[in-house]
């Protein structure tokens, strides 16, 4: 980690990561990974590791992946919200087969993956 010595050096920090901090503030798509104990338990740490290795094999580098703590709902992990264009959509139970589809489709098309999703919010 890169030491700051100046104002100029944040600066430069602030420059290099702002295309993370827009698509947190809504201004780009964000991939939220359900991290809690139980979804660790289903998995979820295949998951995520799917997701940055699909995002990087396609080049993608404008899409933040986050994870979270329990969502909520159990039964479903692991989960899976994407949050794009105002929407949020969340996927469950997902495999790593299908996070490709889910980058694809949502991702990239912004097309809703109906067969894998179990909810939304506009």
């Amino acid at each position: 980690m890169a030491k700051i010595k100046s104002l100029d050096d944040l600066r430069k920090i602030r420059e290099s990561t702002s295309d993370l901090s827009s698509a947190r503030t809504g201004q780009g798509t964000v991939v939220v990974v359900g991290m809690g104990t139980c979804g660790i338990a289903a998995g979820a740490r295949e998951i995520m590791n799917s997701i940055m290795a699909e995002l990087a094999r396609r080049g993608i580098t404008d899409v933040a992946v986050q994870t979270t703590g329990c969502i909520g709902m159990c039964e479903k992990e692991p989960l899976v919200d994407v949050i794009r264009d105002g929407s949020r959509v969340t996927y469950g139970p997902v495999t790593p087969g299908d996070v490709a589809t889910i980058v694809a489709e949502h991702v990239v098309n912004g097309r809703v993956v109906d067969s894998l999703a179990i909810g939304r919010a506009d």
